[in-house]
């Protein structure tokens, strides 16, 4: 499918500058792009590639003003990003969905399947388990008796959905990523540990996405929630009780304990632990690699392990390369000060 200049400035409420008729039909990164494609500039370490790109329409930001001539028509928008992420998903939506139940697939009899529905090749759908319009299941993912799973949503190959769990609108699961597993339970005995059963659920709301290999236990009792709007990446652990607020974004491998509530507009940087049973702020940002043994309030930045306020960790960091140097000095500041004692004694 091809777009002109035009016809994307106007959907994305952007000002040309060039060739209004110029088309393209796909997209590139702007050091390698190619004729027929768009691109966009919203990082300044790539503004040189802006002058040699072969891409025929560049998205940039309307206070971008070139310092020499360029031959790709420019569309200038309030961010650049935004407009192009805008324009991926008007793409993605124009491709041909597929729809229908595949007879390979196994669907319970009890099962309700939505309009528009697609179920893949050895997929399997559980007793009384409600698939709704729209949605896709790709092969050989499982969902589980009593499970729903609402309008509009992916399901990638080879997701697991275990029974009773809740899934919104237009949620997206990718490969690998279990819904529903059990919660980490087990109560020490002179015998060993005795597992506690996880009767709760898991419960994702609208517009949740979870990356693949992702794990969202199931709640001892009620549900582990994921809120609207929440992003996990890939290899994330949500242990039993948790609840992510809303539009929260997690790195991979980053990890919650059980029973910790965390706020909305959190960002949680890669590898970042968070013990259990915790209070996390909304708008909190917690870097990469933190470990977080403490609840934390509204508005804070935080880093290290563990982890406190990120601009005191800056500057313990410049105090820490310096500590064997500091150690040197404090050892012949005592030894003088003893020398000095000595002579004072006399």
């Amino acid at each position: 499918m091809e777009f002109s200049a035009k016809q994307i400035a106007s959907f994305i409420q952007g000002e040309i500058i060039g060739n209004e008729n110029a088309t393209v039909n796909t997209f590139a990164k702007i050091e390698e792009g190619i004729p027929g494609a768009i691109s966009f500039l919203a990082n300044p370490k790539y503004t040189p590639y802006i002058y040699t790109t072969q891409s025929s329409i560049v998205l940039v930001n309307r206070d971008f003003n070139p310092e020499k001539e360029i031959d790709t028509t420019l569309i200038k928008v309030d961010n650049a990003y935004e407009s192009l992420a805008k324009l991926m998903s008007l793409y993605e939506a124009s491709k041909p969905r597929k729809q229908g139940i595949d007879s390979l697939a196994f669907v319970a009899p009890s099962a309700k399947i939505g309009e528009n529905a697609y179920i893949g090749p050895f997929a399997y759908i559980g007793e009384n388990t409600v698939i709704g319009d729209n949605t896709m299941i790709h092969p050989h993912t499982y969902v589980g008796d009593d499970v729903k799973v609402g309008n509009n949503c992916i399901l990638y190959p080879n997701t697991t959905v275990y029974h009773g769990c809740r899934i919104g609108n237009e949620c997206i699961i990718h490969s690998g990523a279990v819904i529903g597993s059990d919660g980490f339970g087990f109560a020490p005995t002179a015998d060993g540990y005795e597992k506690i059963p996880q009767i709760g659920i898991a419960i994702l709301e609208d517009k949740v996405e979870i990356g693949a290999n992702t794990c969202v236990d199931r709640s001892t009792m009620g549900a582990t929630i994921i809120h609207s709007g929440a992003k996990l990446d890939n290899l994330i652990q949500i242990a039993h009780n948790v609840e992510v607020g809303s539009h929260t974004v997690m790195a991979g491998q980053a990890g919650i304990a059980g029973s910790t509530k965390v706020g909305e507009w959190c960002q949680i940087g890669g590898q970042a632990a968070l013990a259990g049973h915790l209070k996390i702020g909304n708008k909190v940002g917690i870097a990469g690699q933190s470990g977080i043994q403490r609840s934390i309030k509204d508005n804070c930045q935080v880093m290290g392990s563990p982890a406190f306020d990120a601009k005191q960790y800056f500057k313990a960091s410049i105090a820490f390369k310096d500590l064997p140097d500091i150690q040197t000095e404090v050892k012949m500041l005592r030894r003088e000060l003893d020398e000095l004692k000595k002579q004072i004694n006399k």
